[in-house]
């Protein structure tokens, strides 16, 4: 009977922070017998007061002597976690109980509230709009590309057909103020694409690197290969020039090679149907020769090139 007991009787379930940890609590059932006799080893008390041990059986008594099975069931009993009938114990992990927050935590609330709102909405935003205006500078230069691939726009080409001059005199040391009257041809090469120049195209004349005079052309339209004649009137008011520069010009103009630098600087826009592109900014060197310093004055030589830094 005594091994009976022994192996019904197992051994008390784990005490894991005061409470029983094994989930399966079973119960026997024993014959009349005397408990003095029928239980040998009781169960050992926990430091917490609870009993510890693999397992609790429950033992039911149908008929005993009282006097010695209450002693017996006291001291088993009295060592047990009271339950009720069909009551279980369930012991959680520690990380799952809630507990009070430590102090930090609330010093963490303080400080996170006092921040300031989020602006990612503000940013991306930003983004959006910068993403936006790339796509815009792709596709207007994938547009520029293909109309450069297809209508290949050229530069201008210009040439000076007319150079008069008037109020030259090299035999005075007065100042000069010189009027000259200059005649270009201007000439476009593109087959599909027409020419704007704009207010603004401005020439200046040159000898030895001092300026003579300065004007400015007319705005006009010029279709596609078209050649138009443009005239201006440059100008120069109290020029003092030093003997040596008038020496060297009466030297010139006796010989009949009097060299003069003009330079022209026309905004120019290309037209293609109705469609008018962007403002470029032609630059032309001219370098040309007369004869002499009158009216009646006879280009000898002309050379005008459109700086390469326009297409």
């Amino acid at each position: 009977m005594a091994g009976e007991i022994n192996d019904s009787i197992q051994r008390w379930p784990k005490n894991v922070g005061g409470f029983v940890a094994d989930k399966d609590v079973r119960r026997a059932r024993y014959p009349s017998t005397d408990t003095s006799e029928s239980i040998q080893e009781s169960p050992t008390r926990s430091p917490g007061g609870f009993v510890t041990g693999k397992g609790i059986r429950r033992v039911n008594y149908t008929s005993m002597d009282t006097s010695d099975s209450y002693s017996s069931r006291y001291s088993i009993d009295s060592q047990k976690p009271k339950l009720s009938p069909g009551t279980y114990l369930v012991q959680l992990p520690k990380d799952q109980i809630y507990r009070v927050p430590p102090p930090e935590n609330a010093q963490r609330y303080e400080y996170l509230s006092t921040q300031k709102p989020n602006r990612s909405s503000c940013r991306r935003c930003c983004c959006y709009t910068l993403a936006a205006l790339l796509v815009l500078l792709v596709l207007v230069a994938l547009v520029v590309g293909i109309l450069f691939l297809v209508f290949r726009p050229h530069k201008p080409q210009f040439s000076v057909s007319k150079v008069s001059a008037a109020g030259i005199n090299l035999t005075s040391s007065s100042p000069i103020s010189p009027l000259f009257k200059i005649k270009v041809r201007a000439q476009n090469v593109n087959g599909k694409l027409g020419l704007i120049y704009g207010e603004g195209t401005a020439a200046e004349i040159f000898y030895d690197g001092i300026e003579l005079g300065n004007g400015e052309f007319p705005a006009f339209m010029q279709p596609a290969e078209n050649l138009t004649l443009m005239v201006a009137t440059l100008t120069g008011l109290r020029i003092q020039l030093t003997s040596s520069l008038r020496q060297e010009l009466t030297e010139s103009e006796k010989k009949g090679k009097v060299p003069f630098d003009m330079r022209i600087k026309a905004p120019v826009k290309f037209k293609l149907g109705s469609v008018t592109m962007w403002t470029m900014n032609v630059l032309v060197n001219c370098k040309i020769t007369v004869d002499k310093l009158t009216a009646s004055a006879i280009v000898l030589t002309e050379h005008c090139d459109t700086q390469d830094g326009l297409l």
